[in-house]
């Protein structure tokens, strides 16, 4: 029987937890930087107003540069921190000692991915004001 099993049981939840975040965060990087594919496709599949077809013609270029890449490279590094953890925290639960919790990791990487949201957003919101 493995000596605290129900906390090793947590950390691969957890860990299986930071995995889906970080696939779900690389499949939201694909549909950013392949979003302007479906402007351009709305664009000729509806039968707008010249002046909305010339809108969407100058918002299609600028909606994902750069910043679906970013999702991408912040997906992954989230995979690769989360196998970090896992690793460290089953070594932790092993060790017999008292360790301070941290959480300067959890916090950059959300300030990261806030900034990318932000990003994300601010191209589709500039054409408006």
């Amino acid at each position: 029987m493995i000596r605290s099993y129900t906390d090793h049981a947590a950390n691969e939840r957890t860990y299986l937890a930071w995995l889906r975040t970080g696939v779900a965060v690389i499949a939201f990087g694909f549909i950013v930087d392949r979003f302007d594919l479906f402007i351009l496709t709305m664009r000729d599949a509806v039968s707008t107003p010249q002046v909305t077809k010339e809108q969407l013609d100058t918002l299609a270029p600028s909606v994902g540069t750069g910043v679906g890449e970013g999702f991408i490279l912040v997906g992954i590094v989230f995979i690769l921190v989360a196998m970090a953890r896992f690793v460290r925290t089953g070594l932790l639960l092993d060790d017999q000692k008292i360790h301070a919790q941290g959480i300067g990791m959890e916090l950059s990487l959300s300030v990261i991915l806030a900034a990318l949201l932000i990003a994300a957003t601010v191209p589709l919101v500039l054409p408006l004001l």
